[in-house]
């Protein structure tokens, strides 16, 4: 298991999305790669005491990005989303939410990712993520 704390990918020395929202590397491996947040208030919509669909998405999208540049082919320089797709179909206002990213295509153009989002606590699922990658070279 990679030290989430020290993960420069979840944690640049310039900062960005991904350590603002809280989003920190769990486990990793080939295919696949599954990370965490916990909920706060700035995940929340304004006004509502629900998550913001904004935060499901960033953490699905960041998980499914971070698993594509662990997977590209070689010669690859990097990647980056041209597709996305999320279906909500929970919510939460606490807690912990887990970002499982899975490949579904590896090609040498293309990736095609899919994540769960799911509530750690009560193992209710959130969202469903899909999203293509476009390999750049």
């Amino acid at each position: 298991m990679t030290d989430r704390f020290q993960d420069p990918r979840f944690h640049p020395p310039a900062g960005g999305l991904v350590p603002h929202m809280g989003i920190t590397l769990i486990d990793e491996g080939e295919g696949w790669m599954e990370a965490r947040m916990e909920i706060a208030q700035h995940h929340l919509r304004s006004g509502t005491n629900a998550l913001h669909a904004a935060s499901l998405i960033a953490l699905a999208d960041s998980v499914c990005g971070f698993a594509a540049g662990q997977a590209l082919p070689e010669g690859a320089k990097g990647y980056t989303t041209i597709e996305l797709k999320s279906n909500f179909v929970g919510t939460a206002n606490a807690g912990v939410l887990i970002g499982r990213a899975d490949a579904e295509h590896l090609g040498r153009t293309t990736q095609v990712w899919r994540s769960k989002v799911h509530h750690e606590d009560s193992g209710r699922t959130l969202a469903l993520f899909r999203c293509t990658q476009m390999v750049l070279y």
